[in-house]
């Protein structure tokens, strides 16, 4: 049996766990599949194969001044957390790889295209009466060849980067000796989910939904894929094979990860590297679980559940809608409000019946002390709204 993950060569001795692998897939009647036209694997990934490790054990290194780093890789996907000081900067430099990058906190000025354009992250926050705040996560899609160049705002930024293939630069960064002069890419590769050059929010990206109890957003590169996956609670994967290369990043929840024929726990911040045709599953926590799935090379079979979906989202909805806005209550109450009725605060609905659109308009102070004096049912004529 043909495997993708040794350390030196795809035609090297077999790595330990081949033998009790071997022995799960006769027992689990599972079908080995192998890829053609991967590179020959000459640096070693800095995470074993099949053990669960925290990414705050990883060593932090000095990238720029003010830009620290933590990196790990597979065999052809390198992934890097990058906290940004106050105004730090990544000079600008031509891309020797293709890259994502996600900003999870704070802003950037990234360069696309010879220009800066602004980037954000925001966390959820907790909604009050009067205030809430959806999370947002921009991310940018830059190909190899790309003049690429990042400064942190004056909060500074916590950003997530993957590149394919490895970069050596930072693997030079991370202390590891004898890289090769060239590393190769694959050779053959697919068409791209997102246009590269292009900000994108994270949280726009439709869900697929991969599995029963599984959806995910799923943003797809030539040479490697990203699934944002949310499992449902107290779900369970059994155990399975795929030909790719997988790394799992917890991000929210808890699962325990079925690993071989054993099970190991995972929390946000935890990452594993499950190598090419091993046998593997999970069994999701009281709270569900939500990991980001990085695939080397991407999965032709999860890209075809991605364009279906789409399919029928643009049916509903075409790619160059856009929303529009008919009302808005704090400018324009309702035809029936009345003098000294309220605009619209605590909105709940709409609800089209007998030609008109309703609303419920609650009051609540800011902690979420009610007024019934000043909640009511509001309606507009549909003539009303244009």
């Amino acid at each position: 049996m043909f495997f993708l993950t040794h350390c030196t060569s795809a035609s090297g001795p077999e790595p330990e766990w081949a033998k009790k692998n071997n022995e799960l897939i006769k027992q689990y009647d599972l079908r080995v599949r192998e890829l053609s036209g991967l590179p020959e694997i000459k640096i070693a990934s800095n995470l074993e194969p099949a053990k669960v490790k925290s990414v705050d054990s990883l060593a932090s290194t000095i990238l720029y001044p003010g830009v620290n780093v933590k990196i790990f890789w597979g065999s052809g996907i390198m992934v890097s957390t990058l906290q940004f000081d106050p105004n730090a900067k990544i000079p600008e430099e031509v891309l020797p790889a293709d890259r994502f990058v996600f900003v999870l906190e704070g802003s950037v000025e990234q360069l696309v295209n010879g220009s800066p354009v602004t980037m954000t992250g925001q966390q959820r926050e907790a909604p009050d009466g009067i205030h809430s705040a959806t999370p947002r996560t921009d991310f940018i899609y830059l190909e190899k060849g790309s003049k690429n160049a990042v400064t942190a705002g004056a909060s500074g930024a916590k950003l997530v980067e993957l590149y394919s293939p490895l970069r050596s630069d930072y693997l030079k960064k991370a202390g590891i000796k004898d890289i090769p002069f060239e590393i190769t890419d694959v050779k053959t590769t697919l068409e791209p989910n997102i246009k590269p050059n292009k900000v994108y929010d994270l949280y726009d990206i439709q869900l697929t939904e991969l599995a029963a109890g599984a959806s995910s957003r799923l943003i797809s590169g030539k040479n490697m894929q990203l699934s944002f996956i949310s499992m449902d609670p107290n779900s369970v994967f059994p155990p399975h094979i795929h030909p790719e290369e997988q790394m799992m990043l917890g991000l929210r929840g808890a699962c325990n990860e079925i690993l071989l024929d054993g099970e190991q726990p995972m929390k946000p911040g935890d990452v594993v590297r499950i190598p090419a045709n091993m046998v593997h599953g999970a069994k999701i926590g009281d709270l569900g679980c939500d990991a980001l799935d990085i695939f080397w090379p991407a999965r032709p079979d999860y890209l075809e559940k991605e364009k279906a979906r789409m399919a029928a989202y643009r049916a509903i909805i075409p790619e160059d809608a856009k929303l529009e806005l008919v009302a808005d209550g704090k400018k324009t109450p309702p035809a029936d409000s009345g003098a000294g009725k309220p605009e619209l605060n605590f909105s709940e609905g709409p609800k089209w019946m007998n030609g008109k659109i309703y609303f419920s308009n609650m009051y609540f102070d800011q902690n979420f002390n009610a007024s019934p004096k000043k909640a009511r049912q509001l309606n507009w004529i549909p003539m009303q709204l244009q």
